[in-house]
């Protein structure tokens, strides 16, 4: 199918990928318009949002005159808040550790900003994420790794259903970091040496205890440290402060090395201990997002990974009810937390994902 003419739309960032990207598809062919969201930052520091400041509004806007392409600004601060900020601040409420950046590709970019980019008579919306994308002679779109490991953005992406996926395109995916930036300086963009972007971005320059503090003060109230025979250790500045697997910053001695094991929201306890009692084997997840469109039938067995960072981990995966998931792994993993996302691959495809929402301690 040829590209000529065809117009897409390029969520830009004023980073080099994003850029690249751009610059990659008129390259290719296709009729190039570049956006970029204005997202939402709290009142007084309007600016501070690191995926929107002027600085990378101003250069998105140069890249684009660079291009000879069209640019424009949206206006998503409402739509953010509500679709992003708002659940972040109830899972952390809730005793979860969300990821802000899966409510932000499900609800923002691939669906406020595509509804916007549909509407400008776009076929396609493009970002520079490092993802491949495959589609089969039926049609069927597969989301598969990146070429570049160390780049792979597959886990962040495993949201996208198949609707989405028909009007996506991701030029990144079969090149590495180091030949992006060389490409922005055969394009002549003035970002290739831009830094990446970071989680987080509505925080500005501040931290998340703060922001918790001021928009959901019932997630850093102090509460009890005890090991897992409720013996007290200390005192804890917030739930909302610790992740599973955690050991610094615990603010208790102790002649071995603590690790955060659970967080009971009821009564507001940190419980810690040993590297010996930390782990799980089984998860439970929902909100479940299979990528080809319907739920296997069976038990299967793929591997799981359990945070962006973290290695895929072998397992047998259980589809369940109402849009949810049984994971138990082969070996106990140290650090399974409840919010943030679990995602099934098959060798180098995403066959889907969704939240943690349980966790059952190890067997063995």
């Amino acid at each position: 199918m040829s590209a000529a003419g065809r117009r897409v739309v390029v969520a830009m960032s004023g980073g080099v990928d994003s850029s690249v990207a751009a610059a990659l598809l008129q390259q290719h062919g296709y009729q190039v318009i570049g956006m970029m969201l204005r997202l939402w930052n709290e009142p007084g520091a309007e600016t501070s949002n690191r995926c929107c400041t002027p600085d990378s509004m101003a250069q998105a806007r140069r890249v684009a005159a660079i291009l000879g392409i069209p640019f424009y600004a949206v206006d998503g601060q409402d739509a953010f808040y509500e679709r992003v900020v708002t659940p972040f601040l109830g899972g952390y409420a809730q005793g979860f550790t969300p990821n802000p950046c899966t409510f932000c590709n499900r609800s923002v970019r691939w669906e406020f900003l595509l509804e916007r980019a549909l509407a400008l008579g776009a076929e396609y919306m493009a970002t520079g994420h490092y993802v491949h994308l495959q589609r089969d002679a039926d049609g069927q779109a597969h989301l598969l790794c990146a070429v570049d490991a160390h780049k792979d953005q597959s886990y962040i992406l495993h949201v996208l259903d198949q609707g989405k996926l028909q009007h996506a395109l991701f030029p990144l995916g079969t090149y590495t970091k180091p030949e992006i930036r060389q490409l922005a300086r055969d394009f002549k963009l003035p970002i290739s040496e831009r830094s990446d972007s970071q989680d987080l971005c509505f925080l500005g320059e501040g931290d998340l205890r703060g922001f918790l503090a001021r928009h959901a003060p019932e997630s850093v109230r102090p509460g009890p440290i005890v090991d897992s025979q409720g013996q007290v250790l200390g005192t804890h500045q917030g739930l909302a402060s610790y992740t599973i697997g955690q050991r610094k910053g615990l603010g208790i001695a102790a002649l071995q090395p603590l690790y955060v094991l659970a967080k009971q929201l009821d009564s507001n306890t940190l419980i810690v201990g040993p590297a010996s009692e930390l782990g799980a084997q089984e998860l439970t997840a929902r909100h479940v997002n299979w990528i080809g469109g319907t739920a296997p039938i069976q038990p299967f067995r793929a591997a799981v990974k359990i945070r962006s960072t973290a290695p895929l981990a072998p397992a047998w995966v259980t589809p369940l009810p109402q849009a949810g998931f049984h994971a138990r792994f082969d070996q106990p993993l140290r650090d399974i937390t409840p919010g943030q996302s679990a995602v099934i691959y098959l060798e180098e495809e995403v066959l889907g994902g969704g939240i943690i929402a349980a966790v059952q301690e190890s067997i063995i």
